[in-house]
């Protein structure tokens, strides 16, 4: 047995293609005692953020061992392919130096040793530098659990030089403070970049929030302001992050002045409105076309009686 038996791996590879599975093969063979646990790999493709943010989150409900972390825009480029150390050997990372792996660093206390994956001992031969998950992640997270030392997978790096991640900053507008999703789930639960001193300063919880940003479409800007004479679009449930309904637009403003006490609004009828036909007086009834045909056959008629009368005399 090895030194880790679990690797929590995430991507953005997706289910659909055969890459998770191609991974998963690879780690197999190199450590066939190691359990890989599928943290998630439906990260919106080339979002280092969304993958960071949902490896932050995670982080301190992970299993100790190796995480294999892949989002990576970046591959077949001059980024490097990294893997830190944290909790002084307690549990491994494993990643692209893109920011992806910054914020779960730092939730567990910041990197005490890193290295660059330069070794190809530990790699597998590529057809392509494409594939980084298959042919250099992945072998080196089975190969620290195989009880590796770190400093065998490459140069050691210092650990201040590595890619940050990088979030968007709060910032006031007079009674307001300025935020910004960053993540949605399925649920309609959002995570805001707001920390918890930031909104014990705005007062209690439960505070309505104010989206002012682009309808519909994430990342959203909730504006927070005491006197609660705007629209509600979500609530504060707990530090940095808000709830918001489903169907809040049009739907929700109608049924507002019920909330109000104010009647509903009625909505007015189109009336339809009668032809008008050229020559013809205001209110005139207009000529049924049987009438008219009716009309026609009549005075044939009388033509034709008088045309006999005449050739009688």
């Amino acid at each position: 047995m090895g030194r880790f038996d679990t690797i929590s791996f995430l991507s953005d590879y997706g289910r659909v293609d055969e890459f998770v599975g191609v991974v998963h093969s690879v780690v197999r063979q190199l450590a066939p005692e190691v359990r890989v646990i599928d943290l998630t790999h439906d990260i919106p493709a080339h979002d280092v953020r969304a993958g960071g943010l949902a490896l932050a989150r995670s982080a301190q409900y992970l299993a100790p061992g190796v995480v294999l972390a892949v989002v990576d825009p970046g591959v077949g480029s001059a980024r490097r392919a990294v893997a830190v150390e944290v909790g002084g050997g307690s549990s491994y990372l494993v990643g692209p130096d893109n920011g992806l792996l910054a914020p779960a660093v730092a939730m567990v206390g910041g990197a005490t040793r890193a290295v660059e994956l330069a070794e190809v001992e530990y790699q597998l031969p590529a057809p392509g530098p494409t594939f980084a998950g298959r042919d250099v992640f992945g072998p080196a997270a089975a190969h620290l659990c195989n009880g590796v030392d770190l400093l065998e997978l490459g140069p050691e790096l210092d650990v201040h030089g590595l890619t940050p991640g990088l979030l968007p900053v709060v910032r006031e507008e007079g009674d307001a403070l300025v935020a910004e999703v960053l993540w949605t789930d399925g649920f309609g639960n959002l995570q805001l970049n707001i920390g918890p001193d930031e909104i014990e300063a705005l007062g209690d919880r439960g505070a309505p929030l104010r989206r002012s940003g682009p309808h519909g479409h994430p990342p959203h800007h909730l504006r927070r302001h005491p006197d609660g004479r705007h629209r509600a679009r979500g609530r504060l449930v707990r530090p940095g992050v808000a709830r918001v309904r489903p169907g809040l637009g049009r739907r929700r403003a109608r049924h507002r002045h019920r909330r109000r006490g104010r009647p509903r609004p009625r909505r007015r009828r189109r009336r339809a409105r009668r032809r008008r036909h050229p020559g013809r007086a205001e209110g005139e009834a207009v000529r049924p076309a049987t009438t008219i045909v009716l009309a026609v056959l009549l005075g044939a008629i009388l033509l034709a009686a008088t045309l006999q009368l005449v050739f009688l005399t």
